[in-house]
């Protein structure tokens, strides 16, 4: 019995190697090893280290495709790992390895499904890390909450992942939550992944800040941007910018530190307002707030197709009843539904735990297929 069941299994495994290949030049995986080749070869030129911005670029870039090329090696190499291990069993009749196969062609099946969506990442700013605005909706308490359970969940998805997630603005709410706070997540194609995040979230529960137990529903936006390099061709002017050296905000705690050296910029073109507290160094705090200030200008061009800077008037967004692009329900039932694809999740723990991961792939087929409402 055991031997019809390792065919049927041979057969798939054997049907996955066109995929395989088909991803691999979806995903440029033969134009990322001739970069490599290159950039390597670059770092062996004399010289080439006493540039230090240079060096640097080349290093980034070097870590950057050889995770790409790694990732898809690996999966290759579970792949012929797996059906070795088949074929193995199969001539052996040995029933005990079964299960290890299934749970083998499974895994495949999921690392396929992931690198299949990493390879609709094809946009500009896709493989770049991404920087996350929360802001609170109108709701005082209530919506201040919710937006810090958007970035607490946004901050274990990170974490599932293995990417890296710094706190680079946090004002505390009133009472409790937050009024805004801006993460930065690094990663391969964080920005490719999250983008589709961008925009308004919309909570219904029995608020737990209501002496009367009554059902609310409240509201709080998420702004996603890209992170761009250094050497990005976003320039921004001296005279654009507004500097404010100012004292920390908020209740206190971790995030809070009592010197002079949170920073406010304001981009005198457009009005946008980015703010840094999260540094004890007013440099660093100033640093990241030019990084926050180049995502939202990008992030703009983005929207609105605009070719220079000076063509950016700015998007407000209503944090409000009917902009949403998901809900989530606490009571009187669970579910979490996204407005865009119809994707919808029950277990709404798991999801406030990190698990969004149905959401962002229902929206990046929709979108590659041209489908989203």
């Amino acid at each position: 019995m055991a031997v019809i069941e390792y065919d049927e299994y041979k057969q798939k495994l054997l049907a996955l190697k066109p995929t395989l290949e088909e991803l691999e030049k979806a995903l440029g995986i033969p134009k990322a090893r001739e970069d490599l080749a290159a950039l390597q070869k670059e770092t062996e030129a004399e010289g080439f280290w006493n540039d230090l911005e240079r060096s640097q670029k080349v290093a980034q870039q070097t870590k950057r495709l050889e995770n790409k090329i790694r990732k898809h090696d690996r999966l290759v190499s579970e792949w012929e790992d797996c059906l070795t291990l088949c074929e193995m069993a199969q001539e052996e009749d040995d029933a005990s390895l079964l299960d290890e196969v299934t749970g083998g062609y499974d895994q495949l099946e999921k690392e396929i499904s992931d690198r299949r969506l990493a390879a609709l990442l094809s946009g500009e700013y896709d493989a770049n890390n991404a920087i996350l605005t929360f802001h609170a909706g109108a709701g005082g308490t209530e919506a201040q909450d919710w937006a810090e359970m958007l970035f607490r969940m946004y901050s274990r998805w990170a974490e599932r992942h293995g990417f890296t997630c710094q706190t680079l603005n946090y004002e505390d709410g009133d009472e409790a939550g937050i009024k805004t706070a801006t993460i930065s997540i690094e990663g391969e194609n964080a920005y490719g992944y999250l983008k589709s995040e961008n925009g308004v979230h919309r909570l219904v529960r029995v608020s737990p800040f209501d002496a009367n137990a009554r059902r609310q529903t409240s509201f709080a936006a998420v702004e996603v941007m890209p992170e761009l390099p250094d050497d990005n061709d976003i320039e921004i002017r001296p005279d654009e910018i507004e500097m404010q050296a100012c004292r920390s905000s908020g209740a206190g705690g971790q995030h809070i530190n009592k010197t002079s050296s949170a920073v406010r910029l304001t981009h005198l073109p457009t009005g946008i307002v980015v703010f840094c507290q999260t540094e004890r160094s007013q440099f660093q705090n100033r640093d990241n707030a030019m990084k926050m200030l180049k995502a939202k200008l990008v992030e703009l061009k983005i929207q609105q197709h605009a070719e220079k800077i000076s063509d950016i008037k700015g998007v407000q967004m209503k944090i409000e009843w009917g902009s949403q692009i998901r809900s989530y329900v606490f009571m009187p039932y669970q579910l979490v539904k996204d407005t865009r694809t119809g994707f919808e999740n029950g277990n709404i723990n798991n999801v406030m735990d990190g698990d969004i991961d149905g959401f962002i792939n229902a929206y990046l087929t929709a979108a590659a297929n041209g489908e989203l409402k």
